[in-house]
């Protein structure tokens, strides 16, 4: 394996495919000089200034390059004949990972995305209460991190939930609602949208890259309870319902005739809640070891170039809704979109009207 792009997370990967049974790290590549020396001193294996010169010398590759590079390299790396695993986003735009995703399957190659929330073990933890899921609330939110900028906050980390709604989703979108501000980038670095899916599912998922205080948490509610997920910490907690709250015949009314005293019995017997004990994982290690084991055995890695696609043209959508937003009551284009702040009062806008 090589590693396309020796950033912080580029030399994540390069430690821990050394941890990988059946991967062997051999080059990496990266157009910055001090990027590559220090990939060198880490790492002790051949670097290279082009992407393309370390080709021919993989099976596979890690492609932690910036996103706007990823439709070029990972387009390159398919078409030569090697197995793929591109951090998220998979490109910016929905059509190119749609080509992706198809290049990849036609020349039965593996073609994973880097969507490591999947393997957080508070998410694969959930069991039953990821079926038939009704409704999610989702919060993402980080201090200003520095690098990323050339996408905004829905392709950075909105879209870590994205796909994890859709993998809970059994149906198509049906509605997509956004909006979002530029505070400091030329992209958005807050948003929050509105989904809803033929399945009946609703998604609120909210994001900022401008928080004092870092947020990575996930509600989920379905017939058979509600869970709460914090994929920092990583903790799950749930509340599972009894069969009469599930069937519907529990009538508060016949159960007692004090509502104000019933709460301790309400969880006792009808809410029953609980702490998941999770085990420590590293996520990344993780999805890595599917990687390889997908190229290994030919079978479907947990996050295909398929679903990363859909994560991408889903987000692609927000984008285009966030631009379409209008904040004022004109409609001229300069009241439209991130960069359109509103910080005039209504009904001071009235008055001037």
């Amino acid at each position: 394996m090589g590693v396309i792009g020796a950033g912080h997370l580029g030399r994540v990967h390069c430690k821990l495919i050394k941890m990988v049974d059946g991967a062997e790290l051999v080059g990496v590549s990266d157009p910055f000089e001090a990027a590559r020396k220090q990939a060198t001193e880490l790492f002790a294996v051949p670097t290279f200034e082009n992407y393309q010169d370390l080709v021919s010398k993989v099976d596979a590759a890690v492609v932690a390059a910036p996103t706007g590079l990823h439709a070029e390299i990972v387009s390159h790396l398919l078409q030569a004949g090697k197995h793929v695993f591109c951090e998220k986003p998979l490109t910016i735009k929905g059509d190119d990972a749609r080509h992706l995703a198809m290049t990849a399957s036609a020349q039965n190659l593996t073609l994973q995305v880097g969507h490591v929330e999947r393997f957080n073990p508070a998410f694969t933890a959930l069991g039953d209460l990821a079926t038939d899921v009704k409704y999610v609330e989702a919060v993402r939110a980080s201090s200003f991190p520095g690098r990323c900028l050339d996408v905004g906050v829905v392709m950075d980390l909105m879209i870590h939930d994205l796909d994890l709604i859709l993998s809970l989703a059994k149906g198509a979108i049906t509605d997509v609602r956004a909006s979002g501000m530029s505070v400091i980038s030329q992209h958005e670095d807050l948003a929050e949208a509105r989904l809803e899916f033929a399945c009946g599912l609703v998604a609120n998922v909210k994001a900022s890259r401008v928080s004092p205080t870092a947020a990575r948490s996930m509600q989920i509610y379905g017939p058979r309870g509600f869970a709460e997920i914090d994929f920092g910490a990583p903790s799950l907690a749930s509340v599972r319902t009894c069969p009469t709250v599930q069937d519907r015949t529990f009538d508060l009314n016949r159960e007692t005739d004090n509502p104000l005293k019933y709460r301790d019995q309400l969880f006792a017997e009808r809410l029953l809640c609980q702490t998941t004990k999770l085990e420590p994982r590293n996520a990344i290690l993780d999805e890595l070891h599917d990687f390889v084991l997908s190229i290994q055995t030919g079978s479907r890695p947990m996050v295909d170039g398929h679903a990363g696609a859909a994560a991408v043209d889903l987000a692609d959508q927000l984008c285009q809704a966030i631009d379409s937003r209008c904040w004022y009551f004109e409609a001229d284009a300069s009241g439209r979109g991130p960069h359109a702040i509103p910080i005039r009062r209504a009904d001071q806008v009235r008055r001037a009207a």
